[in-house]
Order: C-alpha cells, then sequence, then structure tokens
C-alpha cells in the first residue's frame, strides 16, 4: 500500500465527468490497437447496467447474452450504428428499442417497469483520458442519495465527489494499490480495494443499495470486438 500523501498526489487532478476513450483501443496492447478492425464512423458504444439483487440475461444489439447481477453489474460495451435503432432483450425477450447519436457512449440502467423492463441513460460521452493513466467512473445508481461519493478508504478522502442519482463522475489515475468506498451523507459501504491496473484501462465502479446502506461493486470496463 503506497502511503496516503503519494496517494493523494496521484489523484490530485480535478474530477472529469463523462469522460471516455475508445473501450476497445483502451483495453488491448498496443499491436492489436494497431491491426484490429475499427468500427465505422458514426458507430456508438452502448452497454446496460442491473442495480438489481436479481441476476438477469441481457442482450444488447445481438451481440453476446450476459449473465449481470450483484457481481457483475454492467455488459460489455455493443457497437452499435449511430441514429438507427438497435434492440435489448432481457429474458430471451424484447424490452426496449433505443437509438443513440453518432459517436457516442453510453450506459443504460435497467429497472422494473411493471411487469417488463425499462432504462435510464447515463452519457458516459466526453473528453479523450490521459492514455498514459487509468480511469476511474464513479457511477451513482441510488434513487435517494443526492451526492454520492467515492472515497478513499478507511481515511474518508474524496477520490469523485458530488455525484447526482443515475450519473457518473470519474478520475484519472496512476495505477496504485488503494482501498475505496462509496459514500451517501454518513453511510459508506464496505471498502474495496483497487485491481491491478495498467495505464489505459477503465474501471467502472458502480454504488447500488440504498442511501443508508450503500453498496460498491467494480467491474473493468470491456468492448465487443467488431467484426466486418
Amino acid at each position: 500500500m503506497k502511503p496516503l500523501a503519494t496517494l493523494l498526489r496521484t489523484l490530485a487532478l480535478p474530477a472529469l465527468c463523462a469522460t471516455m476513450a475508445f473501450p476497445a483501443m483502451a483495453q488491448d496492447g498496443a499491436l492489436s490497437q494497431l491491426y484490429a478492425a475499427r468500427p465505422p464512423a458514426g458507430s456508438s458504444f452502448v452497454r446496460v447496467v442491473n442495480p438489481t439483487d436479481q441476476t438477469l440475461l441481457v442482450q444488447v444489439a445481438g451481440g453476446p447474452a450476459q449473465r449481470i447481477g450483484p457481481q457483475a453489474p454492467a455488459t460489455s460495451y455493443a457497437i452499435v450504428a449511430g441514429g438507427r435503432p438497435f434492440a435489448v432483450q432481457v429474458g430471451g425477450k424484447k424490452a426496449a428499442t433505443l437509438e443513440v447519436r453518432p459517436d457516442s457512449f453510453g450506459t443504460y440502467v435497467l429497472r422494473r417497469d411493471g411487469a417488463g423492463h425499462a432504462f435510464t441513460a447515463i452519457d458516459d460521452t466526453g473528453d479523450v483520458p490521459d492514455a498514459l493513466k487509468a480511469e476511474l467512473r464513479f457511477y451513482n445508481l441510488v434513487p435517494g442519495c443526492a451526492k454520492a461519493q467515492l472515497q478513499l478508504a478507511p481515511a474518508g478522502t474524496p477520490v469523485v465527489r458530488d455525484v447526482a442519482p443515475m450519473a457518473a463522475g470519474a478520475r484519472s489515475v496512476n495505477p496504485v494499490q488503494a482501498q475505496l468506498a462509496a459514500a451517501c451523507g454518513s453511510a459508506v459501504s464496505a471498502a474495496q480495494a483497487l485491481p491491478a491496473l495498467q495505464a489505459g484501462d477503465h474501471l467502472s465502479l458502480f454504488m447500488t443499495g440504498t442511501a443508508d446502506k450503500p453498496v460498491l461493486t467494480m467491474q473493468p470496463a470491456r468492448t465487443d470486438t467488431f467484426k466486418r
């Protein structure tokens, strides 16, 4: 574990809201970035997050069906054609037809809607982050928490602060060892250790649960392979 002073210097950058580079480029090695097939201009990247305590089978735009739930809330980012409708299936049944603008990144938060499901959009599009650093993206998925915070544990030092419900904030950091927790007011989740990160990695951190009992779950961001 690095000393707190060193860690704070590492995190001493203004919080960046909604920053996301091409996930496919960020997660592959240098050679695969050079030779991998690239999506055409106007492509967009969409994933679904399930903040409930139930594991569900979700498929985005004809991509792979994925089971998402408490331990792994998010699907990979599916590559879709911007400005064209695509379907989202939940449990093998069509749940919604969505459409996103070209050249965008979006996370769609799933919720129950009567006998079916509906989705709340969170825009992940933004400036390209520093490729020499890793990105932490913190999502507040608790409707009753007006200002969520990602913080160092046990010190309570803010890493990303004042994130509104169904929104996200991000921070670029040097790869470090640290314990992090999600907080809503004085209520703090159990601490989680950052996984080993490399420059260019993107780690999603989801706050679920309730305002008085938040839960923090970490999951690396992934992108489906583009096929010509």
